[in-house]
């Protein structure tokens, strides 16, 4: 029998793609979403690419009901990969009680249900943002955790520390995954990083100006203290981040946990310029992007990449796309969509 492992916001992006490498592995994911962020249609798109049905089941998991009878129906779960969150950083920064309530408390609601059934392995997403303005490049997972630059980020901040408490009881053990800015989409172009309303995040702004649907490349910010005065990050491919949930989820399930909380940075430790990253979109597409400097967004932070040796060590992943695959991937999921 394959594992089940419970995939919360199994329909999102990181989430449908961590679900397609699952099935893969020999796992069978439990998906649950409440398809607020994601279109029921992703799930057709999974049965696509793995040529099978999957499980899925509608839930909100901030309502304890529904959560009760989601681990009822499937007491047998090995484990879960917690992905489920509001995660607009300007958003955030509008709505900030929408961002605590939803992510925090579905947070609590699944760890109760776990503890109740008694599963103890869960894997967070969490992301780079609980570094804040980071003091030193690259970033190690030993860098002081900083005060948030949105509330988005302090709920991730506060995840981590509600999932640290927890398991420092005996209740769970965790991975919490550190992804730096995932990008890309799954080589068959059918599943992606769909967006609903103008792009949240800079590659799908990127090839939503390049094939025409947006004038132009709004970039927030041309005055930070960088090279070319763009904010600078560090891009890795969704598919090389939803395969370190398969390396999590086995150091797990073998015993090989040294603590029962350990943090891993997901990321190439390689950090580009905004501006930068126009310029290797038009050299691997060949197409130009028109772009404009706008005053910078609140809550964006000016430079951050990854020191990744602990997850290459520990947990034995290491980021194989190249950053032209990675915008290659992205520009056949965007002319997909023009197709439909």
């Amino acid at each position: 029998m394959s594992k089940k492992i419970l995939v919360t916001g199994g329909l999102g992006y990181i989430g449908s793609h961590t679900a397609v490498q699952l099935i893969e592995h020999g796992f069978e994911p439990i998906i649950i979403d409440n398809l607020s962020e994601s279109p029921i249609e992703v799930k057709d798109r999974i049965e696509k690419i793995v040529g099978r049905p999957v499980v899925f089941e509608k839930v909100e998991m901030c309502n304890k009901d529904e959560m009760n009878a989601l681990f009822t129906k499937y007491p047998d779960l090995e484990g879960a990969i917690h992905f489920a969150a509001f995660l607009l950083v300007n958003e955030s920064v509008e709505k900030p009680l929408k961002y605590y309530y939803n992510n925090l408390v579905s947070t609590i609601n699944l760890l109760e249900c776990m503890a109740a059934y008694k599963i103890r392995n869960v894997v967070f997403s969490s992301s780079c943002t609980v570094y804040g303005n980071p003091d030193k490049l690259p970033v190690s997972e030993d860098a002081p955790v900083k005060p948030a630059e949105s509330p988005y980020g302090n709920t991730k901040k506060m995840s981590e520390e509600i999932l640290r408490d927890t398991a420092a009881t005996g209740a769970v053990d965790v991975i919490s995954l550190r992804y730096f800015n995932p990008i890309g989409a799954h080589e068959s172009g059918i599943i992606g990083e769909f967006q609903d309303g103008p792009p949240h995040h800079l590659v799908p702004y990127i090839t939503e100006t390049a094939i025409g649907k947006r004038p132009e490349l709004k970039i927030f910010g041309g005055d930070y203290n960088t090279p070319d005065g763009t904010c600078i990050r560090d891009y890795i491919h969704v598919v090389d981040i939803a395969d370190a949930h398969i390396y999590a989820l086995n150091r797990m399930l073998q015993g090989k946990m040294e603590k029962s909380f350990e943090v891993y940075n997901l990321g190439t430790g390689e950090g580009y310029s905004v501006l930068q990253m126009v310029k290797a979109f038009e050299e691997a597409t060949g197409i130009a992007i028109p772009y404009r400097i706008v005053d910078r967004r609140p809550g964006d932070v000016e430079a951050v990449y990854a020191d990744t040796r602990l997850a290459n060590e520990k947990l034995g992943w290491k980021a194989k796309y190249s950053l032209v695959d990675m915008l290659r991937s992205a520009w056949k999921f965007e002319q997909s969509l023009m197709h439909q």
